[in-house]
């Protein structure tokens, strides 16, 4: 019954897309569903079954999982207040002798909060309540509007500390060590700190390839309308919040403090700007908690899912079967890279990106880590392949939310359009580190790539574990 585990693919994809029920509630009842099957056809140990109760334990007493409802808040915070469109006018003003301000004021805003927003469907609510009502007031068409909020919203994905970034992290990390536990190679374990320096040098790349692409569109058919006239406040505002976000996430890059520490410093931030600027009178504070519990609920009801779907789809054994594909797959790391890119991508139409981190990367990543052993460049890929795939019509993630959100309603086609010149810049992007992996290490620290390709059986591995454990002999 090892195809099983695909069915159960199959089950959840056709499910999630015929009644659009939460994707937490489909992942549970297609794990309760086949689990039940294949206990009855004897193709499951029941056993095997009551591991579930100390797997979700173990997994939710991760540190890390801490930064998860900091940046739900920080991202219902930045929704309610006015931060934003502050933001916005005054980045069009700074560039108001260039007809694409507006354009790169909204990528630039994206850049600044889509990664404290915690996710893209939070980023795509913002940017369509405080900016794109502004584009239209200077006569940008409806296509090209929302083709700026779909870009500007998935630049949380790759720019660090992002949630996305953490989550993947944490999940890399354990696919790591179960691809190293079966090449038995003495290598470093890939952690979070790792994947956001990897995602550092990419992201730049392509958020310069997006402003280029804005700068010139701008020239050919600059926006019209007032000029912007900011107050005083206005611009102490936003260079006081432009910093604080650039040394926050720049901090975090270079490892002086930790993502949750970041997000706890965010959100005491933009609690504190909220009360002094009056953004938070009227019950507003009391809505933002209300969000914050219950999208925080949603993403550990979707925890718990994905790891019940995994450990069924591992009990009837279709990771070995995954295994086996994997292995036949011809180009050895570039192949297996290529691989990444198309199973991310495919699964992007389907599911959004915390649903693919707890589900998909469990399952497939250990495979493809013992054909492609850095972790960093595959990480960096998958977020990449996320990203473009969030920005493909008609059903991309970034896309489908964006077109609901916005008051001015566009066709496919003409947002297709309006779209094709920034997923070309990430397809100049996903070719660059596909075939320049040494791109996902231009940031990482001196000594990071030191090969450590010796295999060791398990006895010596627990010596040596064992050897490193040990005291320094007395003075």
């Amino acid at each position: 019954m090892e195809s099983a585990g695909l069915w159960m693919l199959l089950a959840v994809a056709v499910t999630l897309l015929a009644t659009g029920l939460p994707a937490f509630a489909v992942l549970m009842g297609v794990s309760a569903v086949f689990a039940t099957v294949g206990v009855l056809l004897g193709g499951i140990e029941y056993p095997l079954l009551t591991a579930l109760p100390g797997r979700i334990i173990g997994l939710l007493e991760t540190d890390l999982l801490q930064a998860l409802p900091l940046y739900v808040f920080m991202g219902a915070l930045l929704n309610r207040l006015p931060l934003a469109d502050r933001l916005f006018r005054c980045g069009v003003a700074l560039g108001r002798r260039s007809g694409g301000a507006p354009a790169l004021a909204t990528l630039g805003l994206g850049a600044l909060l889509a990664p404290m927003n915690g996710s893209v469907g939070a980023s795509v609510a913002m940017l369509s309540r405080s900016v794109a009502p502004k584009l239209a007031a200077r006569g940008m068409p409806a296509a090209e509007s929302t083709a700026l909020v779909c870009v500007a919203s998935t630049l949380g994905v790759v720019i660090p500390p992002s949630l996305v970034l953490i989550l993947l992290g944490d999940a890399m990390m354990r696919a790591h060590t179960e691809a190293t536990n079966v090449t038995k190679e003495m290598v470093r374990i890939v952690n979070t700190q790792d994947i956001f320096r990897g995602a550092l040098v990419p992201a730049a790349i392509f958020l310069a390839l997006c402003l280029l692409v804005a700068w010139f569109l701008g020239r050919q058919t600059p926006a019209r309308g007032p000029a912007e006239r900011p107050a005083a406040i206005e611009w102490v505002t936003a260079a006081i919040a432009a910093v604080f976000v650039v040394g926050l996430l720049a901090g975090v890059a270079a490892g002086y403090f930790y993502a949750v520490e970041a997000a706890a410093m965010g959100g005491t931030a933009l609690l504190l700007f909220g009360w002094a600027s009056g953004g938070l009178r009227a019950g507003v504070f009391s809505h933002v908690l209300r969000d914050t519990m219950a999208v925080t609920g949603a993403l550990f009801a979707l925890f718990v899912a994905a790891t019940t779907f995994t450990l069924v789809f591992r009990t009837f054994g279709t990771d070995r079967l995954l295994d086996a594909w994997v292995k036949l797959v011809p180009g050895g790391a570039t192949g297996a890279a290529i691989t990444v890119l198309v199973v991310f991508g495919l699964s992007a139409f389907v599911l959004d990106a915390f649903e693919i981190v707890f589900v998909i990367v469990p399952i497939v990543m250990p495979s493809i880590l013992t054909r492609a052993p850095d972790a960093v460049w595959i990480s960096v890929l998958a977020l990449l392949a996320l990203q473009a795939s969030f920005l493909v019509p008609p059903s991309g993630y970034a896309v489908m939310m964006a077109r609901s959100a916005m008051a001015q309603k566009t066709a496919i086609r003409p947002l297709a359009r309006a779209l094709a010149p920034y997923i070309g810049a990430q397809l100049v992007v996903l070719a660059l580190v596909v075939t320049m992996p040494w791109l996902a290490h231009l940031a990482q620290p001196k000594g990071f790539d030191a090969p450590l390709n010796e295999k060791v059986d398990d006895e010596t591995a627990r010596k040596r574990f064992n050897d490193m454990l040990k005291l320094p002999p007395p003075e």
